[in-house]
């Protein structure tokens, strides 16, 4: 009999409560709902084989990465603000530490390999290709209908670096004179810019490739204001993380940027990068991705947009006196579009529970690449677990 990928799945979660779960009960004794999420998340994402391609044949061989990317997971999952905290868990807690693979109090590294091992998989972007692999495994032959998109404040404890204006003005205050002009050719005339270098950052972004639009994202730490959902300016200081979430609540992607960065800029390359991992039908945004080159390229990737109109395309209540030319009206969603639009808000909760239970409003690390680490292992137990509720029978 030929099984679809949720049955595969399901089959799985079921092997999970009913053989492997008791088998390590046995061992460690009575599992918290935790440590079960924790045990799903190992079995599904492929460490081994991960692991395995970063080993190199010459100096010293690098031992217990799978116990420290397994201790890194639980701290996502037990929401531990700091790696102290994660290594005082482990000395008291003998559960955990065996899960993680160590035998004894003795066999916990030190708090410097922590760092050092951390430091690595945020470089070669390990949580990353985890999150990936399990939404290959999972999500790749489920054919989705909704994909939301929405940004949320991620606020650090870090300093501003210096910014391009600031290092601008200081290279115009020691060389003054000299404007900056349009590229010159060969032959000492100008020379037209390729398109992929005309125009607005969302106008560029479609003659680019994905890891060039990547590139190009402003990833330092600053500050940024947003509404919140009762209409107030919020402010804060660090970065944004862009998370595209599907049906069920489950992150797909996540693309992180400064805190500075408006959402519209950060619509194309997400966009991209999601319908190569999955197959979708609609993309939910809020008004301020309303521009025509997102509506365009998402067409182009054979997807319907559904965009809040942004009140800059009319008004709703026009001028009472005479123009030569009328005010457009602004466009509205159709009746069936509306309602679709209502399941934007699964992005909103994502947020919420990233925050809330999966570490990402307790950032102690310092540096886009860092946060980034820090924030993707909580998607990638926030993604298994929403996985497994949706595959839990009745």
């Amino acid at each position: 009999m030929q099984l679809n990928p949720r049955q595969v799945v399901t089959q799985f979660a079921h092997m999970l409560q009913e053989e492997l779960f008791p088998l390590r009960e046995t061992v460690t004794g009575p599992l918290s709902r935790q440590m079960e999420l924790l045990a799903s998340v190992v079995t599904l994402a492929p460490l081994e084989r991960l692991l395995s391609a970063r080993r190199s044949a010459t100096g010293r061989p690098a031992k217990d990465r799978a116990a420290l990317v397994t201790a890194f997971m639980a701290k996502a999952i037990l929401n531990l603000p700091i790696t102290r905290d994660l290594i005082a868990r482990l000395r008291v807690d003998e559960a955990l530490r065996r899960f993680c693979g160590w035998s004894g109090v003795s066999a916990v590294p030190h708090e410097s390999k922590f760092s050092r091992a951390f430091a690595g998989f945020a470089a070669t972007e390990l949580p990353q290709q985890l999150h990936e692999a399990v939404v290959a495994a999972t999500q790749q032959q489920r054919p989705i209908g909704h994909i939301a998109r929405d940004s949320t404040a991620i606020p650090v404890r870090e300093r501003y670096p210096e910014t391009g204006k600031q290092k601008a003005a200081k290279r115009k205050a020691k060389k003054p004179g000299g404007k900056a002009g349009r590229r010159k050719g060969s032959r000492g005339g100008f020379v037209k810019a390729k398109a992929a270098e005309r125009g607005t950052r969302i106008q560029r972004q479609r003659h680019r490739k994905l890891d060039q639009m990547l590139k190009d994202l402003p990833r330092q730490c600053d500050s940024g204001a947003k509404k919140n959902s009762q209409g107030n300016e919020q402010y804060w200081r660090g970065y944004k993380l862009h998370p595209d979430v599907a049906d069920g609540q489950l992150p797909i992607s996540a693309v992180p940027t400064s805190a500075s960065v408006h959402d519209s800029p950060v619509a194309i390359p997400p966009m991209t990068l999601t319908s190569g991992r999955v197959t979708h039908l609609y993309e939910l945004m809020d008004s301020a991705y309303d521009a025509d080159s997102i509506h365009a390229h998402s067409r182009q990737l054979n997807h319907e947009p559904i965009i809040a109109p942004h009140p800059r395309r009319g008004t709703k209540k026009p001028s009472q006196m005479q123009k030569v030319l009328p005010d457009k009206p602004m466009p509205q969603l159709t009746w069936e579009q509306q309602e679709r639009f209502k399941t934007r808000t699964m992005s909103e909760r994502v947020n919420a529970r990233l925050k809330d239970e999966f570490g990402a409003s307790q950032i102690r690390v310092r540096g886009a690449v860092k946060v980034m680490a820090h924030l993707m292992f909580g998607v990638l137990a926030l993604t298994v677990d929403q996985w497994l509720r949706m595959s839990a029978p009745g």
